[in-house]
């Protein structure tokens, strides 16, 4: 009896480590396909020209289509809910993109956002696979940073304040590096196991990393 409890025991821990590796694959998989997507609207709205209006009408659209992703998750109309989202969300940042692009050395600057951006999710990711760390201990500091940088965005908007944008841009970097930590440890350590769910999250770690990144390098580089 005793041999064959500690049989379905180690039975059980390969099965969910197996579920675990299931997951991550999925999620890596499906996190490629929708950025790819995105980079793909994002021409598109580049190209065509989308002015700003329309950008923060996509980015509204996008904000209730996000609601729309978590609802359908469970189902195989989150997929295309997912793809939805992540389209809307890159063809929002087009005229951003074109703006950026327009600059004195405009183009260098998007490469090396994109770049810095790769780099810290791959190395941020990489980190938390091989330490198999667990980092849920970050998850309240990091949705009280996330709340005061949203509410500072907004006041900004009336303040105008070039310091306090930079200072919000710096501190959201942050915010969505230890984020890829904590989303990454909760896929290996099973706090979640849907893996469109994952895929949102660690999208939109991305997607933040990379705008206000490129906005830093931008006002450090004294051009914005």
């Amino acid at each position: 009896m005793q041999q064959k409890g500690f049989y379905n025991l180690d039975t059980a821990g390969m099965e969910s480590v197996v579920s675990t590796n299931k997951v991550l694959k999925n999620t890596y998989m499906l996190l490629g396909m929708t950025l790819l997507f995105s980079a793909i609207t994002a021409g598109i709205s580049m190209a065509i020209g989308l002015p700003q209006g329309a950008a923060l009408v996509l980015m509204l659209v996008g904000f209730g289509l996000l609601f729309v992703v978590h609802k359908m998750a469970d189902t195989s109309k989150g997929l295309l809910a997912i793809f939805a989202f992540t389209g809307v969300m890159g063809a929002s940042i087009g005229p951003m993109l074109n703006h950026y692009l327009s600059m004195p050395g405009g183009p260098a600057l998007v490469m090396q956002a994109l770049g810095g951006t790769a780099l810290v999710f791959f190395g941020l990711s990489a980190y938390a696979l091989t330490t198999r760390k667990d980092f849920s201990f970050m998850g309240g500091f990091l949705m009280v940073g996330l709340i005061v940088a949203v509410v500072a965005m907004i006041a900004n908007i009336f303040l105008a304040i070039p310091a306090l944008s930079l200072t919000i841009s710096a501190a959201v970097v942050m915010i969505m590096s230890g984020l890829i930590l904590f989303d990454t440890s909760r896929i290996i350590h099973g706090g979640e196991t849907n893996y469109i769910r994952a895929t949102v999250g660690l999208y939109l770690n991305i997607y933040n990393l990379f705008i206000h990144m490129l906005h830093l390098l931008t006002a450090l580089g004294g051009d914005d």
